[in-house]
């Protein structure tokens, strides 16, 4: 037990011994301070040493920067995954504003090139909007968002700011159904604008093109001409433009030439047309021409010269009479 006591005294007990170790380890600081002020020697030791124990320290931080770099990661990733779909909401909502934009902006540019057209013809017109297309192999057909409580009526005229579409062929309280030029069952009177060729031109098959097929083999008519209506039938106002021819080639039978045009309306993009309130002019004969000269109670009376002899019976005066009247 005494041993143990003895081991664990303290370094500098209050013996001699202890007294003298103290001595000395203070001699010793003292000598190390002067050194160490003097030459540098010290300084020079602990830097050596900490060359030599810095790898130490790296190696024993490794696990605390490790989890410090992988909690900054993660939480930048977060934060980067997150401004990334703001971002992309944000390109998303500018994109769809833009495309609206620039569909607005297409859509007051077709409803002034509308309402130009109709400024510069002077044309009774209603404007309608095209609520849905059937551009079909058997049919071409359009409904347009008014109807006869608009006061639409069957068989009138629908035409864009390029040219005529069709005509209306069922009317419905609140929606019409307008059959386009390029239907299979759809004829249109034409005039060609260079040669004024007339001619009629048909719907087709193919529901894109028009069909000349009755054009005679000595016509002049040439890739690039423009058709326009020719008034003919009284149904559609001449002068409107209906296509452009694209090619003229001999028919089947060989006895014609059989052009195929294309029109000149936008069958498939139309968002906006108008309907005409006007008719064309009538054809046909003239009406009769009402009989200028003075009234029949302002007339002179016969002269007593002219006037038949008393014993000529009224038979045999009549003929005469009646030669009188048909002379000039």
């Amino acid at each position: 037990m005494a041993l143990a006591r003895e081991e664990s005294s303290p370094l500098f007990a209050g013996t001699v011994a202890g007294t003298l170790r103290l001595i000395f380890y203070l001699a010793l600081a003292m000598v190390l301070m002067v050194l160490d002020h003097r030459n540098g020697w010290i300084w020079r030791l602990r830097y050596t040493t900490s060359v030599l124990v810095e790898p130490v320290y790296r190696l024993a931080s490794l696990p605390a920067a490790g989890m410090r770099a992988a909690s900054v990661a993660f939480s930048d990733r977060k934060l980067l995954t997150e401004q990334n779909q703001r971002l992309r909401e944000d390109l998303l909502l500018a994109n769809a504003k833009l495309n609206r934009m620039a569909a607005v902006a297409e859509q007051n540019q077709r409803l002034k090139e509308l309402l130009d057209t109709q400024h510069s013809l002077e044309l009774n017109v209603q404007l309608a909007r095209v609520i849905d297309v059937d551009l079909g192999a058997s049919r071409q057909r359009m409904l347009v968002n008014v109807g006869s409580h608009d006061g639409v009526k069957k068989g009138q005229v629908v035409i864009d700011a390029h040219g005529v579409i069709g005509q209306v062929v069922e009317v419905m309280p609140r929606s019409s159904l307008v059959m386009l030029v390029t239907d299979p069952d759809h004829a249109i009177p034409v005039v060609i604008e260079r040669t004024g060729l007339r001619t009629v031109a048909y719907g087709s098959r193919d529901g894109a093109l028009l069909s000349l097929p009755n054009i005679s083999m000595a016509a002049d008519v040439h890739p690039g001409d423009k058709l326009l209506t020719s008034g003919l039938g009284g149904r559609f106002p001449p002068g409107f433009p209906v296509g452009e021819i694209r090619s003229v080639e001999p028919a089947a039978s060989g006895m014609f030439l059989e052009g195929k045009a294309r029109p000149t309306a936008d069958l498939d993009r139309s968002e906006d047309v108008l309907l005409l309130h006007d008719l064309a002019e009538p054809v046909g004969p003239p009406e009769p021409v009402t009989p200028a000269g003075p009234p029949a109670d302002l007339a002179p009376a016969p002269s007593a010269s002219t006037a038949p002899p008393p014993s000529t019976p009224r038979a045999a005066v009549a003929p005469a009479a009646s030669t009188g009247a048909a002379q000039p």
